[in-house]
């Protein structure tokens, strides 16, 4: 293949250039994946010693390279311990996309789910509707956790299990600011309540607005890493907001937030 050019007696083809796109490809990725979170940091430390490495061994300086080179084989593992939990996220977001995936375009072409009656997701979008605008008029604080896998993950020795039916009045009696279960999230997982009471994982990202409180950023710190969906009713304004993939949208009124439940539990099966 011929060279395209030459640079410090290095040539350059074709596919050098295809593979240094590809590498700045993922590096945008990676940005856009961290960025906010204080894993970004470490992220850019990373690029600097990787930066300084490619310099040192394109000059030739070679007992800067071999320090630089054992310092980024040795730290290979400490990387995947570091970003476990970005890495766990990423291929979330793969697998949604993946060719056998409910999200797919294979999927939704091949095996449309003609059969299923979505009768009970709707029965539940109702019951949740329903509670979260009596607990917004009210200004009742709560956060409802809603996930398709029983694999959220959750610290159960402060929780306590229900395995209970979903039901509005329910729902709005867990939250009443009377009620012993009122501190902390409830799970929904599939068509039951499965807990009350727990306690979440807080969200560190410094790009949340100062205002939002220990609801909101656990709403959002459920939800950086898993794939669920979190709704908060403020007990301070009464407002009502959701978060998902880590992203938090406020202020939302009981119409998107009806549309959103949707999208999770009827789209994302007819899907």
């Amino acid at each position: 293949m011929d060279d395209l050019f030459q640079f410090y007696g290095y040539r350059y083809n074709w596919l050098n250039v295809l593979d240094l796109a590809i590498v700045i490809f993922l590096v945008i990725q990676l940005y856009r994946l961290l960025k906010g979170s204080l894993a970004f940091n470490i992220f850019v430390g990373l690029l600097m010693v990787y930066f300084a490495y490619f310099m040192v061994e394109l000059l030739h300086m070679p007992i800067l390279t071999l320090i630089l080179q054992n310092f980024i084989n040795i730290g290979l593992i400490a990387i995947i311990i570091i970003f476990q939990p970005e890495i766990r996220k990423f291929l979330l977001v793969l697998g949604k996309k993946a060719p056998l995936s409910k999200d797919s375009f294979f999927t939704k072409l091949f095996l449309p789910d003609k059969f299923k009656s979505y009768k009970e997701e709707e029965n539940i979008i109702d019951e949740v509707v329903t509670a979260v605008s009596r607990m917004a008029a009210t200004s009742t604080g709560a956060l409802i956790v809603l996930s398709n896998s029983y694999r959220v993950k959750f610290d159960t020795a402060s929780s306590i299990s229900l395995d209970s039916n979903i039901n509005a009045k329910l729902l709005e009696s867990i939250f009443c600011k009377g009620s012993p279960l009122h501190d902390g999230a409830l799970i929904i997982v599939g068509n039951k309540i499965l807990a009350a009471k727990v306690i979440l994982p807080v969200s560190e990202n410094p790009n949340l607005p100062m205002q939002v409180g220990l609801r909101h950023r656990s709403a959002v710190g459920i939800t950086e890493h898993s794939d669920n969906l979190a709704i908060v009713v403020s007990e301070e304004r009464g407002t009502i907001s959701y978060a998902e993939d880590g992203h938090l949208v406020q202020d939302v009124s009981l119409e998107d937030l009806k549309s959103k439940l949707y999208e999770v539990l009827v789209d994302g099966y007819a899907g």
